[in-house]
């Protein structure tokens, strides 16, 4: 191991956090993730006389075993294993140390869930809560007809600036995980919507120069607490009682899509996955739907 200073953890793991961004293009949910878990991880060590750079094997995995003991979600776990790993390569790679405590350490597995999603019934009388007589009524109405439209992320929808429209084409330009862009259509009734907002509820929100497609009531982007809780109101008022937020949306988007006999290639880019496998959770999603059926109407099911 190399030999540093005091304060050498701090300086590494800002330094580790900058390169996930500069390298990787992850977003700052994720960093923000993993700096979470690696200073846990560091206060938690430093009560047993180690720190993050001085951890050896059995230290993180006696901090592993902690984290079972609190019932701590499989994923949870993996995303704490991938957050450490990544951080001790990066130090043997940039010659801070010379091997990898994590190397035998291993993920927990992680079990296929399903994700829930609306029925068509129930998107409907989603979209029918919001107030449209009213800018932000007809704001949200417009939001909800992309989100379901398109699949598009919470991050992705309330950062949508109007010049990413493209209302001849029928296309939305999304700039999504790791900076990577794509092209969705949005469908007329979607595009009918937003249309409506941007000429009779925009101006009464926006002052002129707002870039954000949907801005706030303070005439600024939108935070995505300030539509995940609006998601959740509306899904009360539309009497659902699943938990409802903006990713049901996307995830009714991608379901019914695959339910109609959408391309699974398709889908996944509309979605924005790097990885196949990843949209392949909704041909599951499918199946279940299938077998429900089944079990529900046939005589013999």
């Amino acid at each position: 191991m190399v030999k540093m200073h005091a304060n050498s953890t701090d300086i590494l793991l800002d330094a580790y956090l900058s390169s996930l961004w500069l390298e990787r293009g992850l977003s700052e949910n994720t960093r923000m993730a993993y700096s979470r878990d690696l200073n846990q991880t560091e206060r938690w060590l430093v009560t047993q006389g180690a720190t993050l750079v001085t951890a050896q094997e059995g230290d993180l995995s006696q901090f592993l075993a902690n984290l079972y003991r609190q019932a701590m979600s499989p994923r949870s776990s993996a995303r704490w294993l991938s957050s450490v790993r990544g951080f001790y390569r990066y130090l043997v790679r940039e010659h801070h140390l010379e091997a990898d405590p994590t190397q035998h350490l291993r993920h927990p597995k992680l079990g296929r869930s399903l994700p829930e999603s609306l029925g068509s019934d129930e998107v409907e009388e989603l979209m029918s809560a919001p107030d449209v007589e009213t800018p932000i009524g007809l704001r949200d109405r417009a939001m909800l007809e992309l989100l379901y439209a398109s699949g598009l992320r919470i991050t992705e929808l309330v950062s949508l600036a109007g010049v990413n429209v493209n209302f001849r084409q029928g296309l939305v330009r999304v700039l999504g995980k790791g900076s990577k862009e794509r092209l969705v259509p949005m469908g007329e009734i979607a595009q009918d919507w937003i249309v409506r907002f941007v000429s009779d509820g925009r101006t009464r929100l926006a002052p002129e120069g707002c870039a954000a497609l949907f801005p706030s009531n303070r005439g600024k982007m939108m935070t995505r607490q300030t539509f995940w809780y609006a998601v959740k109101r509306y899904a009360a008022k539309a009497g659902i009682e699943k938990s409802v937020s903006p990713h049901t949306l996307r995830h009714a988007f991608a379901t019914h899509l695959v339910d109609n006999g959408a391309d699974l290639r398709a889908v996944q880019m509309m979605l924005g996955h790097s990885d196949l496998s990843t949209t392949q959770i909704y041909t599951h999603v499918a199946r279940e739907r299938l077998k429900n059926v089944v079990r529900e109407h046939h005589p013999r099911g």
